[in-house]
């Protein structure tokens, strides 16, 4: 099986890694530097006129495509294998995130922010996409993606470890600003229209609240991710 990526930015990060690349698809007259690499690495690259790229191609392509192998996940016991337990890593879990355009943001901000890896489910959850992989430009190449069965049964496996458990609800009392960086972390986002599911939220270790001063009470869930993320990216250091 394979993805389709588009746009440069996604296109040079795959091309400085190790990643499969079955083909490249570039506009005529475009993306010089690109085709430069991909010629390098003896990758089959496609030429199309302005017309036919436009026509096979949709959405900001910026001119290149490229057909890769897909993006591999982790389960929960590769991924926990995978880290140190003793750096107090912080690991993203994301309950009810279909939105491609949210996942992409939140990956981006969870690489430039240090997140170990991000845990999604493997049922009703948004998937490794090209628009995904374009939103996040470049940075899935760096994330690990953790597909678990049962996001509770995730959450009390990485509590047994050590871990701290934190929801984020707008009724907790908790401020965000309130979370104790000194342990390992999973912070579980929702989507932006339910939030964290009741059940998750119950088996959490606490909730934490996005202090507001404004009339609209809700964020963006990539937005609520990266303040969350920054913020103890900001205590760490």
């Amino acid at each position: 099986m394979s993805v389709r990526i588009y746009g440069k930015n996604p296109a040079i990060e795959i091309l400085s890694t190790d990643k499969k690349v079955f083909n490249a698809f570039v506009m005529e007259d475009t993306n010089q530097d690109i085709i430069k690499i991909l010629k390098e690495k003896n990758i089959n690259i496609n030429y199309l006129n302005k017309h036919n790229f436009k026509k096979d191609f949709l959405g900001n392509h910026q001119g290149i495509v490229l057909e890769v192998e897909d993006y591999k996940t982790l389960d929960l016991d590769e991924f926990i294998a995978s880290i140190d337990i003793k750096t107090n890593p912080l690991v993203l879990m994301l309950d009810g995130i279909t939105d491609p355009h949210n996942f992409g943001a939140i990956i981006r901000s969870a690489e430039a922010g240090g997140v170990a890896g991000v845990i999604i489910p493997n049922k009703r959850s948004v998937k490794i996409t090209g628009t995904v992989a374009k939103v996040s430009s470049g940075a899935i190449e760096y994330v690990k993606i953790v597909e678990v069965t049962n996001l509770r049964n995730s959450i009390d496996k990485l509590k047994k470890i050590g871990f701290w458990a934190i929801g984020t609800d707008l009724n907790a009392d908790k401020s965000y600003q309130d979370i104790d960086i000194t342990v390992p972390l999973l912070l579980v986002m929702g989507s932006e229209g339910k939030g964290v599911s009741k059940i998750i939220k119950d088996n959490v270790d606490y909730n934490v609240k996005i202090d507001m001063a404004g009339k609209i009470n809700s964020l963006n869930a990539s937005v609520s991710a990266g303040i969350l993320i920054f913020d103890i990216l900001r205590k760490k250091s």
